[in-house]
């Protein structure tokens, strides 16, 4: 079995900079084993797989260690894999996912536009080992459907934040969100997610359905642009959007093959 691979840096023009993702093309659906096996051989943050359906395509998303249910970079970079070489006729795309829904990602010329779902936060005590795990003195903690928003004074705070991984491994959260108004932006964040094999993932398109309802309420504006600084770094462009968000960006291609199995 042969199976077209494309590895996409999302949030980004450039190559060595944004998300990258692996996206794999299935004629139908293959073992889940499989799925999860060819994710951990790529070793990227997401691996998405498609398969065409009547409306457009079903995608899932794998890290190295287990299925997630939703994840930005990996549709962004599946998007534009389908715009820019397999020929998606219209300027829509619709996926069917099995947890977050439908999702549709359009092209806007120069720049993919993902409508997701928004996911407000609610305040939350720290849960054990939280400070402990990054080292600082929040502002501000929240819940969220998955993931902890923690609210630093700074966008220096943030960028500077060395978390303890094998204590922060023990937050039970997918994910915990670090986030500050920005220097020369709305607002910078940072994602970690150890206990998903992903210690900090680059730029994260789902983590800007909890920020951009966060900083829309706390800014009193819905059009919001936003950095997350890892080491790689990345720009989105954000809408709030009601139950809604819109999180838009650029891609670029690093690699093309086949995987043979």
């Amino acid at each position: 079995m042969k199976i077209p691979i494309y590895q996409i840096d999302a949030f980004t023009s450039e190559v060595f900079s944004g998300n990258p993702a692996a996206v794999c093309l299935l004629d139908t659906w293959i073992d889940d084993q499989q799925l999860q096996s060819i994710a951990t051989e790529n070793n990227l943050s997401e691996t998405a797989f498609l398969v065409r359906n009547d409306e457009g395509f079903d995608l899932r998303w794998f890290t190295p260690t287990t299925e997630v249910a939703l994840c930005g970079h990996a549709t962004l970079a599946s998007a534009f894999v389908l715009f820019a070489y397999q020929g998606w006729p219209t300027e829509k795309i619709t996926f069917q996912t099995r947890k977050s829904g439908q999702l549709i990602v359009y092209n806007r010329s120069d720049i993919l536009e993902m409508d997701f779902p928004s996911r407000p936060v609610h305040p939350i005590s720290p849960p054990p080992g939280l400070k402990k795990a990054l080292k600082i003195a929040p502002e501000e903690i929240f819940g969220s459907a998955e993931d902890i928003l923690v609210v630093l004074k700074s966008e220096k705070a943030v960028r500077e934040v060395q978390p303890d991984f094998g204590v922060l491994e023990q937050v039970e959260y997918r994910g915990i969100i670090i986030t500050a108004r920005g220097d020369h932006s709305d607002f910078v964040s940072r994602f970690f997610a150890p206990r998903f094999g992903v210690p900090e993932d680059p730029v994260t398109g789902s983590a800007h359905c909890v920020l951009i309802p966060y900083w829309a309420s706390v800014l009193a504006k819905n059009n919001l642009h936003a950095f997350q600084v890892s080491k790689r770094g990345g720009e989105l462009f954000c809408v709030n959007d009601g139950e809604r968000v819109k999180i838009s960006g650029k891609a670029t291609l690093y690699m093309e093959g086949t995987i043979q199995i």
